[in-house]
């Protein structure tokens, strides 16, 4: 597939991180999951997280959202410590949107029904309310979907659901899990451009995972990969690929990028 990101921000206008996560280790009674892992996403970066099945990735967005705690480590949002807020109050305070691998919608409801009663919820003025459900369906190319309920939409149409009803909010940071699992070639070509302009047209800083090693790169600026509970590499995607531990690791020695 080719290269989605025709740019990689390297350098920041404002190198100014907006999620920092600093000596973070966690474990679940004596299996170990993370082990003092350290990294920082800058303001209106995209950053990917790459490792093999059990290697804490889903944690880690865990951790961010507050689902669970780290038993050592800070994580930092926008300047502030917040490893005692409640879920409610850290996505509600520091605008994080989130896109679980599986779900995060009301199968039984349409796609208009799910996004208006999320939007009930978020935005409180009904005309803005109603622009915003407009304009995000859209742009993603829902208008033909909008009365299907969610559980006859095919997985595309579901992703981009949940990508819409994570945006309703008007999100600084948005946490995409697996956003490329199950889904056709085309559809994942669709999904990385939409993650792209989110970057560049709204300035949203991102972090997505996926197995989907390829398309993951296409559209990262940075990423990192977790193996044995620990970072072992971080950068470009280039630099990534070129890493002798990640190729190791991860990669394997016949992975190519481009």
């Amino acid at each position: 597939m080719a290269i989605i990101k025709k740019f990689r921000i390297k350098h920041f206008k404002k190198n100014r991180p907006i999620i920092e996560i600093n000596n973070m280790s966690l474990s679940f009674g004596s299996k170990k999951i993370l082990d003092n892992v350290s990294f920082k996403i800058n303001e209106g970066q995209i950053m990917g997280l790459l490792g093999p099945n059990g290697a804490g990735k889903s944690t880690v967005f865990n951790l961010i959202t507050g689902l669970i705690k780290p038993n050592f480590g800070k994580i930092i949002i926008s300047s502030t410590t917040v490893n005692n807020y409640p879920i409610y109050l850290r996505t509600k305070k520091f605008n994080i949107g989130y896109v679980p691998q599986y779900g995060g919608y009301f199968h039984d409801l349409t796609l208009l029904e799910n996004l208006k009663a999320i939007g009930e919820i978020l935005i409180l003025d009904k005309k803005i309310r109603i622009e915003r459900i407009n304009s995000l369906i859209s742009k993603f190319e829902l208008d033909s979907s909008r009365d299907t309920k969610a559980e006859h939409l095919s997985g595309g149409q579901r992703k981009r659901l949940v990508i819409a009803l994570a945006l309703l909010g008007s999100p600084k940071i948005l946490l995409l899990d697996e956003p490329f699992a199950a889904l056709d070639v085309l559809t994942i070509k669709m999904l990385q451009q939409i993650i792209v302009n989110l970057q560049s047209e709204n300035n949203i800083s991102i972090m997505l995972c996926d197995h989907q090693a390829r398309d993951l790169l296409s559209c990262v600026d940075v990423a990192i990969v977790l193996s044995d509970c620990k970072i072992i590499a971080k950068g470009t995607p280039s630099e990534l690929v070129n890493n002798t531990e990640a190729r190791f690791a991860y990669f394997g020695d016949s992975f190519k990028f481009n």
